[in-house]
């Protein structure tokens, strides 16, 4: 399976402990499967099955009645149709992880 270029937005009310809760559930959970590239925007390199696993895990994170959670599935590469300025700290999915 090719992996899918996947981003995930998201905007938590955090009025209460319950929202702050719910925030750091869904960074965590947006953690697990990509890498963070503003404070609630994650890109994601996906197969089907993990693009699934993800929208559920998320859907048991937010509140439908009060947060707002996007996922967008880019149709093409993002090099073709990504233009960044400023702090960049994004990693290269497809280059080897060496720390």
């Amino acid at each position: 399976m090719k992996p899918m270029d996947i981003l995930v937005t998201y905007d938590v009310s955090t009025e209460t402990a319950e929202g702050k809760r719910r925030l750091r559930k869904v960074a965590e959970a947006c953690l697990a499967y990509g890498q963070r590239v503003q404070k609630s925007v994650f890109e994601c390199s996906l197969n089907e099955m993990q693009l699934e696993q993800l929208k559920h895990r998320l859907r048991q994170c937010v509140s439908e009645q009060k947060d707002s959670l996007r996922i967008y599935r880019m149709t093409q590469s993002r090099e073709r149709y990504l233009w960044t300025f400023g702090l960049q700290h994004d990693i290269d999915f497809d280059a080897p992880l060496i720390f």
